[in-house]
Parts: structure tokens; sequence; C-alpha cells
């Protein structure tokens, strides 16, 4: 079970100062690992992020081009050439590859990982890169000359640092969501911190409850819902998820409350019918409480 100490230190590192994304990744990785000591990781982002800074003085001592292009040409050229990081396509589900403690060690992950490797490492070089929260693949973005749109450079570190125009973004979104979901300039602004972390854990999430790992995905959502305390669809899925393990007080507790707070929403005709369906599963674990008593 989630401790309140680690979702408290999820909450404080979340809502913090500054712009350090490292400290509350690997407090995600704590439901993996949760013995974790997060000194070394941040170590080793500290020698990456000093060596980073060296590659990028170098490129540009060499080529006289002091533009953020260039830096992260130097800066891709470290992380992907020199170091091996990749995107892993081969298991992609994974869930060493949600865990920024295994990124760093095992030089693979996902989209929103290896962004968040590349925010870090760029951001100890003096580089500043920020996140995207694109839909279906997390990007980042590093700030642009005048010149340039004000998209600036967007950037894939899941396919070691391409450098994305509008439309390939447009291409993308088609590829990982498809007709649905317009795009728009908006897709493209920067995500913050909140955003990234819980983007992270409901990958993480939907990652256990593929694997029917269910203790484990109540754990993320027990981590949702305290930075996110508004998140009804979070209060729900603990709810089924506490149902699916017999956790009938728990369940039937998140379920009424799900319930009780939605009726104050306006809901649409699938939002109706998974409400009943939940209100069938409140019925049944009534029935089951009154049947112990």
């Amino acid at each position: 079970m989630v401790t309140r100490e680690l979702a408290d230190a999820l909450i404080a590192s979340t809502n913090g100062p500054g712009q350090d994304l490292a400290q509350a990744a690997l407090l995600v990785a704590r439901i993996e690992y949760p013995d974790l000591d997060p000194e070394p990781s941040l170590a080793r982002l500290d020698a990456m992020g000093d060596a980073a800074r060296q590659a990028i003085e170098k490129h540009a001592e060499g080529s006289a081009d002091r533009s953020p292009a260039s830096c992260v040409r130097a800066l891709n050229q470290y992380l992907f050439d020199e170091l091996g990081f990749e995107g892993n396509r081969r298991r992609y589900e994974d869930p060493r590859n949600s865990c920024l403690n295994e990124v760093l060690e095992r030089r693979t992950g996902i989209p929103i990982t290896l962004s968040v490797v590349y925010m870090e490492v760029a951001r100890r070089a003096g580089l500043r890169v920020d996140g995207v929260n694109f839909p279906g693949h997390f990007l980042v973005r590093c700030k642009a000359p005048e010149r340039r749109p004000a998209t600036g450079l967007i950037i894939d570190p899941f396919h070691r640092g391409a450098l994305l125009s509008e439309h390939d973004c447009r291409m993308l979104l088609q590829r990982h969501v498809g007709p649905e979901v317009a795009f728009s300039r908006s897709l493209l602004s920067s995500a913050t911190r909140s955003q990234v972390i819980t983007r992270m854990l409901l990958n993480l999430k939907r990652l256990y409850v593929h694997m029917r790992s269910f203790p484990q995905a109540r754990d993320v959502t027990d981590l949702l819902l305290a930075i996110t305390p508004s998140a009804l669809s979070e209060l729900r899925d603990r709810g089924l998820l506490a149902y699916h393990l017999n956790d009938v007080t728990s369940a039937l507790r998140d379920l009424q409350t799900y319930l009780k707070l939605a009726r104050m929403s306006q809901i649409d005709d699938d939002a109706r019918e998974e409400h009943e369906q939940i209100w069938e599963h409140v019925k049944t674990l009534r029935r089951r409480v009154a049947s112990l008593n």
C-alpha cells in the first residue's frame, strides 16, 4: 500500500519551487521499487549534465554556432550517439520503462521517461527544455530564436532527439490518436511539472491494469488522487480496483462517493450508462456487507 509519507513527498516534490522533475519521477518509481535510494540516480544525472554542458561548449567552439538548434544537436549527439539512449520499441510495455532509475541504468524507455532524462540533463547543462504533453506521444521543446515560430524546436527523445516540424506533429497525432483529436498549436504548449508526473502515473497505471497487477494499479491511483484530489475518474478507478481485489469496504466507500459527486455534474448518455453499472457494483457490495452482519 502507498504510505502517507510517499504521497506527501510526491505532493511536495510536484508542487515545490524550481524546475526539478527527477525527484518526483524517482518517487513514482518507488511503486515498483519501494526501497529505492534516489541519490545514485540524481548523481548520475548531475554527471551527465556536466558532460552535456562540456559537449555543447565544445560543439559551439568548433562551429561558432551557439543557436538553440546547435545546442540541441550537441546534446543529441551526447545522449544518443555517445551514451546510447534509445526508445524501447521491443518491450514498450515493460513497467521498468516508466521508472527513471531503470531508464538511466538501462538507457532505454518510453517517450515520457526519455523526455524527463532529456529535460533534466539539458537543465543541468544550462539549456532550457520544456515538456510537451502531446497526445499519445510525449515530446519536449527547446526555446527557439525569435525568428522561428512560437512553438520553438520540437524534439522527440524517443526517436533519438529528432526535430519535428508542425507537419510531423500532425502526422504523429494522426498515427497515435487518430482523427478524433484535431491538431492545434495549443497541443504543443509547455507541460507543467504536475502534468508530467500525472502522465507518468497514468502510463504506469495503464500498464499495471493490462498486466492485471491490481494492487500496484491501486497504489498508482492513490498517488494520482494525492496530487489531484478532484480527479473523479481516479476515485472511480480506485473503487473499481478495490472491487477486483475484494476489498469491500474501500470499494464501497470510493464508488458511493464517486456516484454522489458525479450526480452534481451534467453527464451524457455514455456516462449515465457507466453510472448505472457502478450502481450495480454498489448494490452487490452492500449485499456482501449485509451478509457478513
